[in-house]
C-alpha cells in the first residue's frame, strides 16, 4: 500500500521533471548559477555519515533549488479541484496543472515551474562579458524567495552597479556570507555599495556561480536605496520560473509543501475531535486539519507569538473556518493543573467574531484618503504655541510623521479582531489529539543558499529543545488518543533521535502506520560524538513507522520527518523525565 502511494504520486508530478538543457560552457564560469551549500565542518561530518557522503553531497546540491512544481490545496469547504484547475489555467496562462492522484489527497494540485535555465548573459567563449553587465547585488533571503518565484524589492537590495538608471538592464547576483576576520559568518557589505564590475569588488570571486537571473531595473540608483517599498528588477529570465500566488485566489487555495500536508493527514483528525496545535503559526497545518474534519470539532491552534497569532486567525477567517480557537502559549509550560486550566469555550470563534475578524483586518482601509486629506489641517489645530499671534510652523516632516501615525492605527493589539488571548495552559488527558510540529533547524528547507550557521551544540540544544516540548505534548493527549511529531529538518538528532527518546520514557507509546505513507523509512543507528555523547536513533523495524521526505528523492519535496504516536494506557501519573 505505501509503495503504491508513492507511486501513483511520482506518477502525478512525473511530467513535471524535464530533462535539464544543455548547459553552456560558462555555467562553469562566473555568470552562472552553481551554488555550493557550506556546513559547518563538525555538522557535514554529522550528516554525512548519517546520510553516508555521497546520499549527503546529493541532499546539500538538492537543499539549493527549488523544487520543480507548487502544491496547492483546495479548501473544500468553499471550492473543488476541478474549479480551482479551471480558475488557475485562466490565471496562468499556459501552465501545466494537474491533480494529485494518491487516494485522499486528490483535493491537491500542482503547478509546474521550469527550470535550471541557462540564462544568457552575453558571455563569449571565455566566459566573460563584455562590456560587463551593469549588476545588482541582493542578499541571501531575497535570493532564495527569488528562486521559488517572487520578485526583487527594494528592501532585498544590498549593493548595485554605477550609473543604473531605470529601464537598464542588469544582471542579479547573491551576496553570500563568508567568514568572518574575527570568526562566525558575516555578509560584509554595506548596504548601498557601489559594484564596479572589478575584481577589486567586496566577495567579487565569491559570487561567481551565483547569478540568478537578469532583467531591467525599475528604479534609479539612487531611488533603489531611498524608496522603502517596490519591485526594484522586472526579471527578463530567471535561472527558476516558478509561479506566484500572491493574492491569487484567497480563501479557495493555499500555497503549502506537500509533507505538511501529509502531517494533517497523519494526525487522522474525526468530526467532533478536541485537538490541539501546540506551536501552529503560520496556521497551515491548522487549518488543513480544520478541512479534513469538515469544520466540525475543536481545534486549539497555540503559538507564543503575539503576532502570530494574529496571523492564524486571519487566516482561519479568510478560509471561513470556526472551529479554530487560538491563544497564546509557551509550549513548554502547556500543561497546568486542571483547576487553572483554561475554559476554551471562552475563546471559541463563532461566526459573529468570524465576521469581526475579517472586518478588523480590512479596518482603515477606506479611510486612508481621508486622513490623508486632514492630516495637515489636523496636525496644525492641535500644535500650540505660547504665543497665540505668532506664525507657526510645522515642518513637512512632522506633517508625514502624523499622517503615517493615523493610518497606521492604534497597532495590532487595539485594532478590531486583533487580540490574542493569553492561556495558562491545559489540563493533562485534556485532548483526543496532539501535535507537534516542532521550532527546529529548518535544515529541510529549499531552497537554501547557506547553513554554515548550525553547529553540532546547536543543533543538539534544537532537540533538548523539542524533547522538552514533547514532554508537555504527551502529558495532554489521552490514553487512546494520537501524537504526531513533526519537523522541517534533516538533522536526525531532531528526529529519529527524539523518537527514540520519547519510546523509551514513556512506555505506553506505540509509533503507528501513517496513512498516506509516501515518504521514506528513517534512520537506524546512532552516532558518537568526539565529546563521548552518543545520540541514539531507531532501532532495526521501526524505521519504516516514520515518514522521512528526502528532498534529493524522486519526490522533490523539502526535507521532513513526521512520527505518529499511538497513546495506550497511563497507569501511573507521569513523571517529568530529566532532559
Amino acid at each position: 500500500m505505501k509503495k503504491k502511494a508513492r507511486d501513483l504520486f511520482r506518477r502525478s508530478i512525473r511530467n513535471f521533471f524535464t530533462d535539464h538543457p544543455k548547459i553552456m560552457e560558462q555555467q562553469q564560469q562566473r555568470y552562472s548559477y552553481n551554488p555550493t551549500l557550506r556546513w559547518n565542518p563538525e555538522v557535514d561530518s554529522y550528516l554525512s555519515h548519517a546520510y553516508e557522503p555521497d546520499h549527503f553531497s546529493r541532499i546539500s546540491k538538492a537543499l539549493t533549488r527549488p523544487s520543480c512544481y507548487s502544491c496547492i490545496r483546495v479548501n473544500t469547504l468553499k471550492s473543488t479541484p476541478d474549479s480551482v484547475i479551471e480558475k488557475l489555467r485562466d490565471i496562468l496562462k499556459g501552465a501545466s496543472i494537474s491533480k494529485c492522484e494518491v487516494e485522499g489527497l486528490e483535493y491537491l494540485v500542482f503547478v509546474k515551474g521550469t527550470g535550471p535555465h541557462s540564462v544568457d548573459y552575453g558571455c563569449d567563449e571565455d566566459g566573460n562579458v563584455n562590456p560587463p553587465l551593469k549588476e545588482i547585488l541582493v542578499s541571501r533571503k531575497c535570493a532564495e524567495a527569488v528562486l521559488r518565484g517572487a520578485e526583487v524589492y527594494v528592501p532585498g537590495v544590498l549593493a548595485c552597479s554605477a550609473h543604473v538608471e531605470k529601464g537598464d538592464e542588469v544582471a542579479v547576483s547573491v551576496s553570500v556570507e563568508q567568514p568572518g576576520a574575527e570568526g562566525g559568518w558575516v555578509v560584509g557589505i554595506t548596504r548601498g555599495t557601489i559594484l564596479q564590475g572589478a575584481e577589486t569588488d567586496p566577495y567579487h570571486f565569491e559570487r561567481s556561480g551565483l547569478y540568478i537571473g537578469r532583467g531591467n531595473a525599475m528604479m534609479t540608483r539612487s531611488g533603489i536605496f531611498r524608496a522603502p517599498e517596490g519591485i526594484a528588477v522586472d526579471f527578463s529570465d530567471r535561472v527558476y520560473n516558478l509561479p506566484s500566488f500572491r493574492g491569487v485566489l484567497e480563501g479557495e487555495i493555499f500555497l503549502q509543501n506537500l509533507p505538511s500536508i501529509v502531517t494533517a493527514h497523519a494526525l487522522d483528525p474525526q468530526k467532533g475531535d478536541r485537538i490541539l496545535d501546540m506551536c501552529a503559526a503560520p496556521g497551515g497545518k491548522t487549518t488543513a486539519i480544520a478541512i479534513l474534519m469538515k469544520d466540525e470539532g475543536e481545534i486549539v491552534a497555540a503559538d507564543r507569538s503575539h503576532n502570530k497569532v494574529l496571523d492564524i486567525q486571519k487566516l482561519a477567517a479568510e478560509m471561513g473556518l470556526s472551529c479554530i480557537t487560538t491563544c497564546r502559549l509557551d509550549a513548554l509550560k502547556a500543561v497546568c493543573s486542571r483547576n487553572e486550566s483554561d475554559d476554551i469555550t471562552k475563546l471559541c470563534c463563532t461566526n459573529d467574531n468570524l465576521d469581526a475578524t475579517i472586518q478588523g483586518f480590512n479596518l482603515m482601509k477606506s479611510e486612508v484618503e481621508k486622513i490623508e486629506v486632514i492630516a495637515e489641517k489636523d496636525l496644525k489645530k492641535n500644535v500650540t504655541n505660547e504665543k497665540a499671534n505668532e506664525r507657526t510652523y510645522i515642518s513637512r516632516a512632522d506633517i508625514r510623521k502624523d499622517m503615517r501615525r493615523k493610518r497606521n492605527g492604534p497597532g495590532r493589539n487595539q485594532c478590531v479582531g486583533g487580540k490574542a488571548e493569553k492561556s495558562k495552559g491545559f489540563a493533562a488527558n485534556s485532548f483526543d489529539r496532539v501535535l507537534l510540529d516542532a521550532p527546529c533547524s529548518a535544515l529541510g528547507l529549499r531552497p537554501r543558499l547557506f547553513a554554515g550557521e548550525e553547529t553540532v551544540e546547536s543543533l543538539r540544544k534544537h532537540a533538548k529543545y523539542q524533547r522538552k516540548m514533547f514532554d508537555q505534548a504527551v502529558q495532554l493527549v489521552r490514553p487512546g488518543g494520537v501524537l504526531v511529531y513533526s519537523t522541517c529538518t534533516i538533522n536526525p538528532g531532531e528526529n529519529e533521535a527524539v523518537v527514540r527518546y520519547a519510546l523509551d520514557t514513556y512506555k505506553f507509546l506505540s509509533l503507528a502506520q501513517q496513512n498516506p505513507r509516501i515518504g521514506g523509512p528513517g534512520l537506524v543507528g546512532h552516532f558518537e560524538f568526539p565529546d563521548g555523547y552518543t545520540e541514539e536513533w531507531l532501532r532495526l523495524g521501526q524505521e519504516e513507522l516514520v515518514q522521512r521526505f528526502d528532498p534529493s528523492s524522486p519526490l522533490d519535496t523539502i526535507g521532513f520527518f513526521i512520527a505518529k504516536f499511538l497513546v495506550g494506557s497511563k497507569e501511573a501519573d507521569l513523571e517529568q523525565p530529566a532532559t
